[in-house]
């Protein structure tokens, strides 16, 4: 194995360890603060800080593994990581409730920026060992891409399952405390293992030359924000709420979800043989980036309509409802995901990648905040409607994404970092 190879296979078993205990910490939240009896708003409203901080995370973040190296920002969101969970094992049963929400949306949001920061690092990495093994023409970057995204998003599915596991098993505090052990160790393995000055290079100067980005970043970052959004706006609380209010147990949601993530990133894993490939890495995915967003706003005005027809069964229809939106969503964020970096410069890569991944932060805020709200104030039929109309704003955004490659951004002659 090259050393670009194992820097690679490094940062994913990095992330994929950071990924299973954030996808632990959403599980035990949502179950922990539900058995309690907080309403559906009150429960994406933990989550807000979570989401919000990241928007700040990522732009920062990004420039940061810039100016001071990948490794170190890893280790910055391992360490940030471990500090959330310890915060949020504080909390005391005692307090009032205001005081324990304020608590948890705090811890929430250290954990927030702990994942952003971790996320931009790690998938800047990609661009920099894939130019590093000189092999960084579309279809390995592409696979590089998929694999890492599919993957860890199978371990946050892996995760979900684990935070109840743990809640089950060992109560709210000593599940928090051993997920920070767990980070501790893949800390200790990046550490010892990642040359500290991966992907450094000469920042940007000014907030101007941070958020001049060129125009295909500016209109993939401006779909990601709505496309997160509109999974979000039903998933975070509506899917899990609405089917136990149909008598699911938390078991059974619990499972589900985790069945479904898996399901997820095993589809975004596989994108490459779903997607015609091109040799300029532009000319046939930028189309399918179209396609498959057109089909994926066809998905919840289907699922809605049968909501509101209330027809027989109506949780199993949401949830076969649920797996087609997953498959195609799937699909759809794997192209994204490798169009970041297509579009990306290899001398600057973490801080378009932190731009990009900025407004994927702020669609899932967005989506978090009305998850909430709509399906308080019309159930899950509003929160239907409300993620169609998001995808079919990220469709129309779609259409504005370039065919052709800046000079300066070329997969095939990139300016790699010093």
């Amino acid at each position: 194995m090259n050393i670009a190879a194992r820097n690679y296979a490094i940062v994913t078993a990095a992330y994929w360890g950071f990924t299973l205990t954030d996808g632990a910490l959403r599980m035990l939240v949502l179950l922990h603060f539900y058995k309690l009896g907080y309403s559906p708003f009150a429960l994406a409203f933990l989550f807000l800080l979570y989401e919000a901080a990241g928007v700040l995370a990522n732009l920062i973040g990004g420039w940061l593994a810039t100016r001071y190296g990948i490794t170190r920002m890893l280790t910055v969101g391992l360490v940030t990581q471990i500090t959330g969970f310890t915060l949020l094992s504080l909390l005391d049963p005692g307090w009032t409730a205001v005081m324990s929400v304020a608590w948890v949306v705090l811890a929430q949001g250290i954990c927030g920026v702990a994942k952003d920061l971790t996320k931009t690092a790690s998938k800047s990495a990609i661009k920099v060992t894939a130019a590093q093994a000189k092999e960084q023409g579309s279809g390995q970057l592409f696979k590089w891409v998929a694999w890492f995204t599919g993957s860890k998003n199978a371990m946050k599915g892996v995760g979900f399952f684990l935070g109840g596991l743990l809640l089950e098993a060992f109560g709210f505090q000593v599940s928090l405390w051993c997920m920070a052990g767990l980070l501790a160790l893949v800390l200790l393995g990046v550490l010892s293992s990642l040359p500290a000055m991966m992907g450094k290079s000469q920042a940007s100067k000014s907030a101007k030359e941070l958020f001049a980005k060129n125009a295909g970043i500016n209109a993939l970052a401006a779909a990601r924000v709505v496309l997160f959004g509109a999974r979000d706006v039903w998933f975070v609380v509506g899917v899990p709420v609405f089917l136990y209010s149909q008598g699911w147990t938390f078991t059974m949601v619990g499972g589900f979800l985790a069945a479904w993530t898996i399901g997820y990133g095993m589809v975004q894993a596989l994108a490459p043989q779903l997607v015609r490939r091109s040799a300029d890495g532009l000319s046939a995915e930028v189309p399918a980036a179209r396609l498959w967003s057109a089909l994926l706003a066809l998905v919840p005005v289907g699922i809605a309509a049968a909501v509101y027809a209330q027809v027989p069964h109506l949780e199993w229809v949401v949830v076969g409802g649920l797996g087609v939106f997953g498959f195609a969503f799937a699909v759809n964020s794997s192209v994204h995901s490798y169009l970041i970096l297509a579009y990306a410069g290899s001398e600057k890569a973490a801080e378009d990648v932190g731009f990009y991944y900025a407004a994927n932060a702020l669609g899932r805020f967005m989506g978090t905040l009305l998850s909430g709200l709509l399906y308080q104030w019309g159930g899950l039929l509003y929160a239907l409607a409300g993620s169609a109309a998001m995808l079919a704003v990220c469709w129309l955004l779609t259409l504005q994404l370039p065919m052709k490659k800046q000079a300066d951004v070329s997969l095939d002659n990139p300016r790699t970092a010093p």
